[in-house]
């Protein structure tokens, strides 16, 4: 199967003017239904706004259920080193005891998930990781947002967005029953991409300042009937060979020899589950750009190939995996990187790294700087300082030159290696809560986002749970 290439030059023709439904008006419009828009819609909802969420499928999570991207990275600062874990425990060894730095909404969502038995809490024994069920967390948000008031649209894909001559965004879905606009006091972009900051004029930046290239897309999938106890024979027999979640390097060394196995990356890295007989595979790689059709096309039949390969490496070549078998692969490739808004402060590696405060603090981070090499094996992974944590401030959420949106999420304003921490999922559903309350202040008063005290929303946050440091 070919993928249609990228046109010469993209070559554009004007397209007749179209109506659209008119859905009507709300104060804050969540556009993305994945963490950060979760977060934005919940804490909004919980601020007293009128909140109506937009999600391109027919299900919320984003990367957590659309991209199968688990389990949700570690949220917690390391207080003490890690001094080893339980051989074979398919989970993170390697983070030591710490503090979580995000609470509000991501504590309300996995106290409800850990209730329906659908994630394990964090702790030493997951490497403070949480496995979770990715369909149990589609219902799980459905639920929680429904009793915030939240209402939502499936299925329609953002494309465009106005300013209003009154004030006020118009934003422009395109669905089965035509384009669709819905009119808002303020809107919050929780595309992952900041399609709608890019469509209202905001400036970005893409990929690492050298040469442009963004961190690999990942295909991922489950695996299940996986006989855990002959596997953990194996790693028991073979120690050199499995470090917590990533290893096998004499099979697959063996497998290439044989011509059965071409892996882009330099190992296999495979995570536990909340069941006994499954993993969920992470060993895809595919550079390219996630903003561009054209290599989203490719990088979904290169990736399912690589899959395919993958998985008969360990039905054929791996303990305990003889007869495992695909269960199910992400509805989409996951997307690490694309569109950085560049906002009122670009948060820098530097400040990362460095633990760096602001006073104008909505969320924080301890995840380490985690940059994979968009050029096939390889993988950058740095630490910040022992029991620290970095503040995000208020400004990275306010694009330049546009009024009346926010960003949240991985798109938020900072440069290429901050944006390899902040990207998790848990970081993201903080900076999603920031934003949705920022937000609710901004309709409820009449003030644009920026004119928000931060003071004030800090306030909210912390009232919401939020966890934010003493000042």
């Amino acid at each position: 199967m070919t993928a249609l290439s990228s046109p010469s030059g993209l070559p554009k023709v004007q397209l007749p003017p179209r109506s659209a439904i008119h859905a009507g008006h709300t104060e804050v419009l969540v556009v993305g239904g994945g963490p950060a828009g979760f977060g934005a819609a919940m804490g909004a909802a919980a601020a007293g706004a009128e909140v109506v969420l937009v999600e391109r499928y027919g299900f919320l999570g984003g990367n957590a259920t659309a991209a199968l991207v688990m389990p949700l990275m570690s949220f917690h600062n390391e207080m003490r080193q890690a001094v080893g874990g339980e051989a074979g425990r398919l989970l993170p060894t390697d983070h030591g005891e710490g503090e979580p730095v995000v609470a509000g909404v991501l504590w309300m969502l996995l106290d409800r998930l850990v209730r329906a038995h659908g994630a394990v809490p964090p702790s030493p024994d997951t490497g403070y990781t949480v496995p979770f069920d990715p369909e149990l967390l589609k219902l799980t948000t459905y639920d929680m947002l429904a009793g915030c008031g939240v209402r939502l649209l499936l299925h329609s894909f953002a494309s465009d967005c106005t300013a209003l001559p009154d004030g006020g965004t118009r934003v422009v879905f395109e669905t089965k029953s035509g384009p669709v606009v819905i009119d808002a006091g303020v809107v919050v972009d929780c595309t992952g991409d900041g399609d709608l900051a890019a469509a209202a004029g905001a400036p970005y930046e893409i990929g690492r300042p050298e040469d442009g290239l963004t961190q690999p897309m990942t295909l991922m999938f489950r695996v299940g009937n996986v006989d855990r106890d002959g596997f953990l024979g194996y790693v028991h027999d073979h120690p050199d060979q499995w470090r917590g979640v990533h290893g096998l390097w004499d099979l697959i060394q063996q497998a290439r020899d044989a011509g059965e196995l071409d892996l882009p990356r330099e190992d296999i890295l495979f995570f536990a589950t909340p069941h006994p007989d499954e993993v969920s595979v992470n060993s895809t790689r595919f550079g390219g750009l996630g903003v561009s059709v054209w290599d989203l096309t490719r990088a979904e039949l290169v990736m399912h190939h690589q899959m395919a390969q993958i998985a008969r490496f360990l039905r054929n070549r791996v303990p305990g995996f003889g007869t495992s078998y695909v269960i199910q692969s992400g509805v989409q490739v996951g997307v690490r990187e694309t569109r950085r808004v560049l906002g009122d402060y670009q948060l820098t590696g530097e400040d990362v790294l460095a633990a760096r405060s602001f006073p104008d603090v909505v969320a924080r981070g301890a995840y380490p700087v985690d940059i994979h090499n968009p050029n096939g094996p390889g993988t950058i992974l740095r630490r910040l300082p022992q029991g620290a944590s970095y503040d995000i401030p208020l400004r990275t959420l306010f694009p330049r030159d546009v009024d009346g949106l926010l960003v949240a999420g991985r798109c938020i304003s900072g440069d290429h290696v901050a944006h390899s921490s902040y990207r998790i999922m848990p970081i993201s559903m903080a900076t999603g809560q920031a934003a949705g309350v920022c937000a609710a202040l901004s309709a409820r008063t009449g003030k644009a986002p920026r004119e928000v005290p931060a003071e004030q929303v800090q306030r909210v946050l912390r009232a919401q749970g939020a966890s934010l440091p003493d000042l």
